[in-house]
């Protein structure tokens, strides 16, 4: 069994962004800039935003945090947007989700420049994705196919099973894998909480991808030997033995799945710090795009 290390990985990325970092501002171009909007005071988006500023830094791009209030309204989100759309130091960003209840999410989304939406949620960015046109393809999507890139999971002629059909991880997923691509070419059937006999269907699989964000869902039995897991899910599960009090687990349960898999994600360690390493890739891929207009 040989795990699927995205803390390597997303450390290599952002090492290897750096110093194409310095070689684009050595040739005279500017500091690549990310700006994220976050509203309200969610904990996990915090730290995920955090995340995110500290990564900048490593890699040598600047940064911007904008604050807002959990009141703010949704006039008020779409202002700071338009001013980030004509902002020309910045040149990606993105609005943290979830939102408050009172804003429409699809709304905001549909307001961010295309050209700056290095989350890739856009639907012109989606539609590009979906034609297998360049763009920006939604950060945790790209972060699984570079895992499986360089740790050389062969994914042509395979079955790929998607767990989950969300914008977010399981739709794009399904469509990247099939398409004709170097990390693709796959038969890919996507599961979902309508999906009859799903464990007849898992146990086909040769690669599953586990977005349903149900804990410790895919047992063993539901696996054959040989397979490939990636792991997108994330819960906090209590657990007294701990110092914080909970344990983090994915979609899959690791240990008894982990003794069939020939790969396998974990939890955290896994899909989680390719995020953030694939919306940095972004971001320079942004900024050198402008720098070519």
């Amino acid at each position: 069994m040989i795990l699927l290390d995205g803390k390597k990985t997303s450390a290599d990325i952002k090492e290897e962004i750096a110093l194409e970092v310095r070689e684009f501002k050595n040739n005279g171009n500017k500091t690549p800039h990310l700006a994220a909007i976050i509203v309200g005071n969610d904990g996990a988006s915090i730290t995920y935003v955090n995340a995110k500023v500290k990564a900048c830094e490593r890699v040598g791009f600047e940064s911007s945090l904008i604050r807002l209030s959990d009141e703010t309204s949704e006039e008020d989100l779409l202002n700071e947007i338009a001013i980030l759309n004509v902002d020309n130091d910045i040149d990606g960003f993105i609005v943290q989700l979830p939102l408050p209840k009172h804003i429409d999410e699809q709304k905001i989304l549909m307001a961010i420049n295309p050209d700056k939406d290095v989350d890739g949620f856009h639907p012109t960015n989606v539609g590009k994705m979906a034609l297998n046109l360049p763009t920006f393809i939604s950060a945790t999507p790209f972060g699984i196919l570079e895992l499986l890139d360089r740790y050389n999971v062969e994914t042509s002629g395979k079955h790929v099973v998607v767990l989950g059909r969300s914008h977010i991880v399981g739709s794009p997923m399904s469509i990247l894998l099939s398409q004709k691509r170097k990390v693709g070419n796959a038969t890919v059937t996507m599961c979902h909480s309508r999906t009859k006999n799903l464990k007849e269907i898992t146990l086909q699989a040769d690669i599953i991808i586990a977005a349903i964000g149900i804990p410790e869902y895919i047992k063993a039995d539901m696996v054959k030997e040989h397979v490939t897991v990636i792991d997108v899910g994330i819960t906090r599960v209590a657990d007294s033995s701990k110092k914080n009090g909970f344990r983090l687990v994915g979609d899959v349960a690791f240990d008894e799945v982990a003794k069939k898999a020939d790969f396998i994600t974990p939890v955290p360690g896994g899909v989680g710090p390719m995020t953030i390493a694939m919306l940095l890739k972004n971001t320079l891929l942004a900024c050198k795009r402008k720098s070519q207009n």
